[in-house]
């Protein structure tokens, strides 16, 4: 009876170290700037800071490391976390050629720190408070997690002469975005064997996990986490901000 008193009043675990990881090294060629888009001005702010203040004021999130271009990481040391005041940043780190290094170069300087790992795209300046805690709290009972919209339309393959190939079954298709999470041992794992396989073309994390066998928990996410990748991208996500409860000073 002594075993199972002590059995219930025993606590909880502690929920694991959280580091968000935010890759924001692309250049950003189709939105037709001089400046990379995730410096551009979203509000009267710049949309990396935006994206970043989301998970500063997120409880689950213990630090966040921002990948930049090279020669960027003494301007948004500077101009980007000092001047907004953005303490949860650890580190600016330098990215590498593609996505993909950068946001290995980025796991590698957590040095493994983070239990978790939860990878956001630094021009998905939209996410919710809400679908952060939704994430990290699935990532206690999964050992990654990915969010993702169920596709609306027909989705076709396509060959390179611009024929239909396949009719895919769009009950089944869902449209990947950012934050995914996972357990650092996990993604450095897939990180470090990519390279060693050469593993090419691989658009987003979970699928290097995939290929390692991991099993991926897909969780919906939201029609406002849009990537901002074109100008009108950018016009969307100044209206999605306008319409908000609390726009951000600078929005019309």
């Amino acid at each position: 009876m002594m075993d199972t008193v002590k059995e219930k009043n025993s606590p909880a675990p502690a929920a694991p170290k959280i580091g968000a990881l935010i890759p924001a090294a692309g250049m950003g060629a189709r939105m037709g700037s001089r400046d990379p888009k995730q410096f551009l001005d979203l509000c009267g702010r710049p949309m990396l800071v935006v994206t970043l203040e989301k998970f500063q004021n997120c409880p689950c999130i213990e630090g966040i490391i921002i990948v930049v271009p090279a020669d960027k990481v003494d301007v948004c040391q500077e101009e980007i976390v000092g001047r907004y005041h953005l303490a949860k940043v650890k580190q600016v780190v330098a990215g590498g050629e593609k996505r993909q290094d950068s946001v290995r170069l980025g796991i590698e300087a957590s040095e493994g720190r983070y239990e978790r790992v939860m990878i956001h795209d630094g021009v998905r300046p939209l996410v919710s408070g809400t679908l952060i805690e939704r994430v990290a709290d699935e990532g206690r009972h999964h050992r990654a997690v990915i969010t993702a919209l169920p596709a609306k339309e027909t989705v076709k393959s396509v060959n390179d002469d611009g024929f239909v190939t396949k009719t895919h079954d769009r009950n089944r298709v869902w449209l990947v975005q950012t934050p995914q999470l996972f357990r650092y041992e996990d993604l450095i794992r897939a990180h470090r064997q990519a390279i060693q396989e050469e593993w090419e073309m691989v658009t987003d994390d979970a699928s290097l996990l995939e290929k390692i066998g991991i099993p991926i928990k897909v969780i919906e996410g939201s029609e406002d986490n849009i990537k901002v990748t074109t100008p009108h991208d950018l016009e969307l996500a100044r209206l999605i901000l306008n319409r908000s409860d609390v726009p951000p000073a600078g929005c019309k």
